[in-house]
């Protein structure tokens, strides 16, 4: 009966429904005092009455907590956006130990937070925010073991946080924003590994930040510390937020210089540290945040040139002003656009576009500066002669050298390969119980070693299989010369003989105990092999994402891997996916010229190969961009390019870009939508899907001038899982945040 127009008291009579599970009466106009008495409801799990005008007349409005708390199925109480006032009750006698959710949150409860919510033990979510709450946040609360939604944002609070919050190993948002908290910030929310929201903004915080709060493999997607009283460096340690997305350290007292392991933060999009004492230059390093959107550095003592690797980033605002920049200002990218950016009170700058109305910058020459010149050849002319001298006996000592080598350094390079025995020994004769998977050019084995049982995959190549050792050798290449975590990392290689005097070739790669996707996407549904969920699918789909992304942009020489699909993508122990099989692999500077056609047919896999690849077109990072937009709908859909469906025109891109008018629910997985995701909205989820098609079918385009860059498919993935992690559970989070 939720979203209608239903008006007055709720009936009492609703009491003697004993067979009543749930209870939905959400969004209407219901107000006065909830009179229902739940001690006649016992079978109930699920309660709804958000959205209403309840607890807007009399007095003890609240006082149908204790009896609600005592149905001992009760699972969800969901009474937000009401008009309920005044303390929430004391509660004697037993509490019902199902309760999972419960949400209170903008109404105007008053007073402390009660001890009975410590005992709700298998609570998950608690949402009080946006009331009138005073007192601390109760010691107990550490005792919740399944806690991972805690919302108690915009009251009063008061005193430190308490440090047994970091006993909640399951919480995964924390938001205490807008209270009157004080103290340090406690270095035990650093044991809280699954943490992905940190808001502790507008409090009294005080104090340095701990390096304890950011450890190793920390999986935080956003932070606000802003408007505290914070002070100290910034702790290295942050580069440990490999997701991390927002950073928001405004309004503080923080001091020091950036740290250059910031840099390590590839995934940061909003990055917020103006109104602080930060001083010193921007570190070159600061160049890897590609993805940055948004950057105020703005009442700090910066100093330095503004960096001219600023101008190659995406950004949509910069604030600098207020600082100490000196020379010139870029003039491309976001620096082209007067209204995104501000540089003013930096008294030293020069240049930039017209509108800045900044001064030229020129260069003085005059009497000095030529002396300066003829200073600088007096001094050079010397330099180059002791160079010179330097260089050849230096050049005497390396020749001595190398006819001197040692036998030591030959045997340490020699420990680089590893030998057939040992692979044959390690795979137990490469034994079909060890067979991993086949592959075109070769299979791959598990191994062990016999020294310390430490596990790796052994790819042998067939070398009878024509474009195998070419394979072999492009793998190497590539691997070699390439290192980024959602890259498989190649161990080492073998290049040797067999027992029967025959060529053999092997690479020894780190094992990935799940096996690779194209397992997980189709294959029936067991105890044993569980589905993917949908969150687990766009967190492959950015790991894959961003290992093409290092490959195109950010590797020494770029690199087209020309087979990108389900089945060489591995999963390590934490679902973390890799890109595998670089055989077909192609260092694109040697396919450079677009009028000539190539000699080696379609590459790739049919299905996932770019259409112009069977037109004779050369390699490019196009092709693996049309690739990653079918693997996107692969993963959304659990359908194959290669389906029965598919013929007559129809292909896996054409199916999904119809559907986007108004039938992307009927092509969806179907095993998606049976997901448990409770409190995620039909229309939030819904939403999030018709997204991440829309960026499967932008990388799929045919042409390739008209599919984006996978930097900004990365980039609208982030955003997806961002708003798909706020609405779960509870569809109004994203109104709870900094």
């Amino acid at each position: 009966m939720s979203f209608n127009n239903f008006s007055g008291s709720i009936p009492a009579s609703l009491s003697n429904a004993s067979k009543l599970q749930e209870l939905h009466l959400n969004s209407n106009t219901f107000n006065g005092k909830l009179n229902l008495d739940f001690r006649g409801l016992q079978k109930l799990v699920r309660l709804f009455l958000s959205n209403n005008n309840l607890g807007n007349k009399g007095d003890d409005v609240l006082d149908f907590i204790p009896s609600l708390l005592n149905c001992s199925n009760l699972k969800r109480v969901d009474i937000p956006y009401n008009q309920f006032k005044g303390d929430l009750p004391d509660v004697v006698g037993n509490i019902s130990l199902s309760i999972e959710q419960l949400s209170l949150q903008v109404n105007q409860i008053s007073g402390s937070l009660p001890h009975w919510l410590s005992m709700l033990v298998n609570l998950q979510a608690l949402d009080l925010s946006y009331n009138q709450i005073t007192g601390t946040i109760p010691i107990e609360l550490g005792k919740l073991p399944r806690l991972e939604w805690l919302l108690l944002n915009d009251n009063r609070l008061l005193d430190p946080i308490p440090s047994s919050l970091g006993n909640i190993s399951s919480l995964s948002l924390i938001n205490l924003s807008r209270n009157n908290l004080r103290g340090i910030i406690p270095s035990t929310l650093g044991n809280c590994r699954k943490l992905l929201f940190l808001y502790l903004s507008e409090n009294n915080l005080s104090g340095s930040m701990s390096e304890k709060i950011f450890p190793m493999q920390s999986m935080l997607v956003e932070v606000a510390l802003h408007q505290n009283h914070l002070n100290g460096p910034l702790p290295t340690e942050i580069g440990n937020l490999f997701k991390l997305n927002t950073f928001s350290i405004s309004q503080n007292i923080l001091s020091g210089k950036i740290p250059s392991a910031l840099s390590q933060c590839n995934s940061l999009e909003f990055l917020y540290m103006d109104n602080n004492n930060f001083q010193g230059t921007l570190p070159q390093s600061l160049a890897s945040l590609k993805g940055l959107r948004k950057l105020d550095l703005s009442q700090n003592n910066f100093s330095g040139q503004i960096p001219k690797y600023l101008e190659k980033f995406a950004l949509e605002y910069v604030n600098l002003s207020f600082n100490n920049f000196d020379g010139e200002v870029p003039i491309n990218g976001v620096f082209a656009n007067a209204s995104a950016i501000s540089v003013t009170r930096n008294n030293r700058l020069c240049g930039g576009i017209p509108e800045l109305q900044l001064p030229t910058c020129f260069v003085e020459t005059s009497k000095r500066s030529k002396m300066h010149n003829v200073k600088i050849v007096v001094i050079i002319i010397p330099c180059v002669f002791g160079v010179t001298v330097i260089s050849t006996a230096i050049y005497y000592m390396f020749k001595k050298k190398k006819r001197d080598k040692s036998p030591t350094s030959l045997q340490a390079k020699s420990l680089q390969r590893v030998s057939y025995k040992m692979l044959l020994k390690a795979t137990d004769g490469f034994s079909s119980a060890n067979l991993i998977g086949v592959g075109s050019y070769g299979s791959v084995y598990k191994g062990t070693s016999a020294e310390d049982g430490t596990t790796f995959a052994v790819k042998v190549v067939n070398l009878q299989q024509q474009g195998a050792s070419k394979s072999f050798m492009a793998e190497c290449k590539a691997l070699r010369n390439a290192r980024h975590r959602n890259l498989v990392k190649i161990i080492t290689s073998c290049s040797s003989i067999d027992f029967q005097g025959n060529d053999f070739k092997a690479l020894v790669y780190d094992y990935m105990p799940n096996g690779n996707l194209n397992k997980w996407l189709h294959t029936n549904v067991t105890h044993e092999q569980p589905s993917l969920s949908f969150l687990q699918r766009l967190s492959i789909a950015i790991d894959v994402g961003n290992g093409l992304d290092y490959l195109h942009h950010h590797c020494e020489k770029l690199i087209v891997h020309c087979d990108l699909k389900p089945s060489n993508i591995l999963l390590d122990n934490d679902m973390v996916a890799h890109l595998g099989d670089f055989g077909l692999s192609k260092f694109l500077p040697h396919f450079m010229n677009p009028t000539q056609s190539s000699s080696i047919g379609v590459r790739g896999t049919i299905g996932y190969a770019a259409p112009e690849y069977g037109l004779g077109s050369e390699v490019s990072t196009g092709g693996d961009v049309y690739s990653y937009g079918i693997l996107l709908l692969e993963m959304v859909t659990r359908k194959k390019p290669t389906d029965d469906i598919f013929v007559e025109g129809l292909n896996l891109h054409n199916f999904a870009r119809m559907a986007l008018a108004n039938q992307v629910l009927e092509i969806v997985d179907p095993i998606i939508l049976q997901e448990d995701d409770e409190g995620v909205m039909n229309n939030s989820k819904a939403e999030c899907l018709i997204c991440m098609i829309k960026v499967g079918v932008a990388c799929s385009m045919e042409s390739p001038q008209d599919r984006i860059d996978i930097s900004d498919a990365i980039k609208e993935l982030h955003s997806i899982r961002n708003n798909f992690m706020l609405a779960r559970r509870k569809p109004s989070m994203h109104q709870t945040g900094t």
